[in-house]
């Protein structure tokens, strides 16, 4: 089922996610540096055309080391679920999440600098949880009950009401992920549930 090549590439994405935390660190060091002028320069400003680079800029700006900390165990353990079961697709997950997500916070979130990479935790919490019940082999399943029991209470964060917080980067950072796992069906590379039943 895991082979040395399958082995070495998951590997490989292991290290590109520890790469990616590590920038998103370097990237809030400077932007404390410089007063946190990267937010305002590169966020996500809904409806404005300023702001449209943000859809790409907004998972790697931060608001404090606090809100970065929060960030970063999420997405070590979504990451590397997603580097071990997202097969050839990671790369297409990802633009799905990013691109959708933002695109629809762009549209329809409320005025004011949207920034933060929980829309990439909720997009990758999204994509795990559906990918779970539509590709129903007992790796994703697992990979999706994994999440559920570290962090199936941070749903509650698609709901307004926190201030300060993009509730709509999470809600539809949340439906992105549900999406890229209906449209790109990325099966993992194990039994299917149907296929066990019948042996």
């Amino acid at each position: 089922m895991f082979g040395p090549a399958h082995m070495k590439v998951v590997l490989g994405r292991f290290a590109v996610l520890f790469v990616f935390v590590v920038a998103l660190w370097v990237i809030q060091a400077l932007n404390w540096v410089t007063g946190y002028t990267l937010n305002i320069v590169f966020g996500l400003i809904p409806r404005q055309v300023g702001g449209l680079d943000g859809i790409v800029g907004m998972p790697m700006l931060h608001g404090s080391f606090a809100h970065l900390m929060a960030n970063t165990p999420p997405l070590l353990l979504m990451g590397a679920l997603l580097a071990a079961t997202a097969t050839r697709a990671l790369v297409a997950v990802n633009a799905i999440v990013i691109g959708l997500g933002g695109v629809s916070v762009w549209l329809l979130g409320s005025p004011a600098i949207h920034i933060g990479a929980s829309g990439l935790v909720f997009g990758w919490f999204g994509f795990l949880i559906t990918r779970g019940l539509v590709d129903r082999s007992p790796l994703a399943l697992g990979a999706a009950l994994l999440v559920g029991l570290f962090y199936g209470s941070i749903i509650w964060g698609v709901l307004p009401g926190q201030p300060g917080v993009s509730w709509e980067a999470h809600l539809f950072g949340a439906l992105a992920g549900a999406v890229a796992a209906l449209v790109l069906r990325t099966h993992v590379h194990a039994p299917r549930m149907r296929d066990v039943d019948r042996r």
